[in-house]
């Protein structure tokens, strides 16, 4: 029989593992090239704010946002620091769905709150996305540890290519800088069109897609937000009448 003891080393290496496993699967991910392009353009943007590298990289880890990052750059300097501090909070605030979806997924009963830390932190869109579509068909004793590798994977593309944007910056044309900043909203479209399995998921994307740009050109002020207020709504009530009518 193995002892307490001897068991130890067994678990460690499994949770090595399944860490290196995670990041080995962020290097494979389309995400991980989406995320340098994209921060190349955010690197670079930086520059022109005039911040500097280590500052780009510092927010990179700190925030892990891209959306967030790019009003936090544009923001700074013009507008005050409590305004700056709301409007990236506001921003940000579209990952506490995510977290609350994702923990249940991550937790056993020997969870403990500081094992959720990390994964909390490193929750991105591209790797709450891959991690959805992953994290059912693993162990969850080994869980925690893969999307720990899984965002640490994906983060390092991003923390490499700002620096790289930011050094390049005279070189990159603005309206090229620009369209990378579109990559990762394309792929975070794509990545969900390709996840949704359910009635569910493809009325509230489909109602998405046709509510957004209404919402954008009446000019209502928070469009993304009421968007997905307006048609996650309708989706879930769809959903539950046609549950009823079962």
């Amino acid at each position: 029989m193995i002892s307490p003891r001897s068991d130890a080393p067994l678990a460690q290496d499994s949770a090595v593992a399944a860490f290196a496993r995670g990041m080995l699967t962020a290097w494979r991910s389309v995400f991980a090239y989406v995320l340098f392009g994209t921060y190349i353009g955010i690197g670079a943007l930086a520059h022109d704010f005039g911040f500097s590298v280590g500052w780009m990289v510092l927010s990179t880890v700190l925030i892990w946002a891209a959306p967030a990052q790019v009003i936090l750059i544009s923001t700074l300097g013009s507008a005050a620091p409590i305004d700056t501090a709301l409007a990236v909070s506001l921003s940000s605030v579209r990952f506490m769905p995510m977290v609350v979806a994702l923990l249940p997924m991550l937790r056993d009963a020997r969870t403990r709150t500081r094992h959720l830390l990390v994964p909390t932190h490193l929750t991105a869109i591209s790797v709450w996305a891959e991690a959805m579509r992953l994290l059912p068909a693993l162990p969850r004793d080994h869980r925690i540890a893969f999307y720990n590798g899984l965002g640490t994977g994906l983060i390092t593309p991003a923390i490499t290519a700002g620096a790289v944007g930011f050094y390049v910056a005279g070189q990159v044309p603005v309206v090229f800088a620009a369209g990378l900043l579109f990559l990762t909203p394309l792929s975070m479209l794509m990545s969900i069109a390709r996840n949704s399995r359910t009635l569910i998921d493809r009325m509230a994307l489909a109602l998405g897609l046709v509510i957004g740009p209404l919402m954008a050109a009446t000019k209502v002020g928070l469009d993304l937000m009421w968007t997905g207020i307006i048609a996650g709504t309708i989706a879930y009530a769809v959903h539950r009448l046609r549950e009823a009518l079962q």
